[in-house]
């Protein structure tokens, strides 16, 4: 068994202290701009680490993902970039011309993450009008006909509710076909995901609500004749002791101010997404924060902290503990099926260091991940890049 580690690139800032915003509103708190210099410092961190990828957010709050990690190409060699996409925001040829000429200049290193776009209010701020069901919808037939453009020597025409095209080809196809990362709550997304996706992403919620979440979608790929590999999105807070994570989990909760808790709550109790919905649940929007006497008290799982999802919008829980407890509680997560694990921490930099250099040979002694593998895209074969179903006619 080999699990596929990745990590984040944030291209809205990084900081030292929880950041406040994301999904759909502004972030703040950044103190370390997200620049190309400081960008490329993350990358050779992770691929130094041997993290296979890195995750790239895409929203009104952040940098475009495109053109962030093209930008990377040249300084790394390993380093895979699991970029964000937005079905419907450009075109399926345009987007299937970028893959192709992302995947030619990079030696293959590219993966897509789709955002269907759970908040309107963002979705009309890019131009789109559609509702939360006509996005997944279109989302669908966005995915389908991009697979075709793929793989497809011959020019494709396409004729869906949403999609229209005729005669487009990609001229230098994308090899290989960049797999595709997807999540999503909701019944619409389980559907996308079981005909679409390759690896079906959730956030880090305890591991029995996790459980029953994939094997909902498992359920869902079966019937279309599919199956996908599994992915958990993460914060992680990892040290030599226990005590000096807690203590690091303890400092970002006083660096919180109760205000911008209130108004984050506030802001993604207006939310459409139903995982949003998830993370809310996991602190009752906030009202463990009121009542929190440390960090401990807003553990959902041992080892798993809701803190972030305070004031941080989309992800929100950490992995918290020793090198040797959070290895475990991977384990665990493991056990489930997950194979896939999207991670980030404060600062992104030194968090980074402190997995690969801690986590990692705890990992390796339990037998998780190669020992003996450097990591990056060139080691995953054939068990990263999973076998895709052809679309249906």
């Amino acid at each position: 068994m080999s699990l596929h580690f990745h990590w984040f690139l944030p291209t809205y800032g990084d900081s030292r202290n929880l950041m406040a915003g994301g999904h759909g509103s502004t972030i703040s708190g950044s103190n370390r701009p997200a620049d190309l210099k400081y960008l490329k410092q993350l990358a050779h961190a992770a691929e130094q680490n041997h993290f296979e990828a890195v995750l790239t957010p895409t929203g009104l709050w952040c940098e475009d993902a495109w053109l962030s990690t093209a930008a990377l190409i040249d300084s790394t060699e390993t380093l895979a970039f699991l970029v964000a996409l937005r079905p419907g925001l450009i075109s399926p040829l345009l987007q299937a011309q970028m893959a192709a000429t992302f995947q030619w200049h990079s030696g293959g290193r590219l993966l897509l993450n789709v955002v269907t776009g759970g908040e309107s209010s963002e979705q009309r701020a890019f131009g789109d009008y559609l509702t939360k069901e006509q996005r997944y919808a279109r989302c669908g037939e966005y995915l389908d006909v991009s697979r075709r453009l793929w793989t497809s020597p011959d020019p494709v025409s396409y004729d869906g509710e949403y999609v229209k095209l005729e005669n487009a080809r990609v001229v230098r196809r994308p090899e290989p076909a960049p797999p595709v990362f997807f999540g999503g709550s909701s019944p619409a997304a389980g559907d996308v995901a079981a005909k679409y996706a390759d690896t079906y992403l959730t956030w880090g919620e305890p591991p029995a609500q996790v459980a029953q979440k994939l094997d909902w979608v498992r359920g869902l790929a079966s019937a279309q004749g599919r199956e996908l590999t599994y992915g958990v999105r993460l914060h992680v807070i990892a040290r030599d002791t226990s005590e000096e994570a807690w203590a690091e989990a303890n400092r970002l909760l006083r660096g919180l101010d109760p205000e911008a808790v209130r108004n984050a709550q506030a802001n993604l109790a207006r939310s459409e997404s139903d995982g949003q919905r998830r993370m809310r649940e996991l602190h009752g929007g906030g009202k463990a924060f009121d009542e929190a006497a440390d960090a401990r008290s807003l553990e959902i799982h041992p080892g798993l902290w809701s803190g972030v999802g305070l004031v941080r919008g989309g992800a929100g829980t950490a992995l918290v503990g020793s090198h040797d407890e959070v290895a475990d509680l991977i384990a665990e997560y493991a056990a489930l099926g997950l194979d896939h694990f999207i991670l980030s921490g404060y600062p992104h930099l030194e968090e980074a260091y402190h997995f690969g250099e801690g986590v990692r040979p705890a990992l390796a002694r339990r037998g998780l991940i190669d020992a003996e593998t450097a990591g990056g895209v060139q080691s995953l074969g054939g068990a990263f890049l999973p076998a895709l179903t052809p679309a249906s006619s």
